[in-house]
């Protein structure tokens, strides 16, 4: 195992009806467990990082670059760096997200 900043850290609340917690992190990666109330909103916004989200949970819409598509438990989908992006928890559900390089603001 190479050094890592291991967790899973103390969840912090990310907006209404959102709470995260990094699992674990080197400075070229990170994976974070987010978790939805029904109906609560990750608000559209774009950033360097390249991410991977894998649908632990749940029913949700994301949106990115404009164009909607559904997720639910299983499935998994990736978000270009810089690509303008928000989702919608159709349902309680849980997100694991990676980010390449890691998201040094969840610190």
């Amino acid at each position: 195992m190479s050094t890592t900043e291991n967790g899973p850290f103390e969840w912090v609340q990310a907006d209404e009806g959102i709470r995260r917690r990094v699992l674990a992190h080197t400075p070229d990666a990170m994976t974070v467990e987010v978790a939805f109330d029904a109906d609560a909103v990750g608000a559209p916004h774009s950033h360097p990082h390249l991410q991977t989200v894998f649908v632990q949970s749940g029913k949700f819409v994301f949106t990115i670059n404009g164009k909607e598509t559904v997720v639910q438990s299983g499935d998994s989908l990736v978000i270009p760096r810089e690509a303008h992006h928000g989702c919608k928890a159709i349902e309680p559900g849980t997100l694991i997200d990676c980010f390449v390089p890691r998201r040094d603001d969840f610190l």
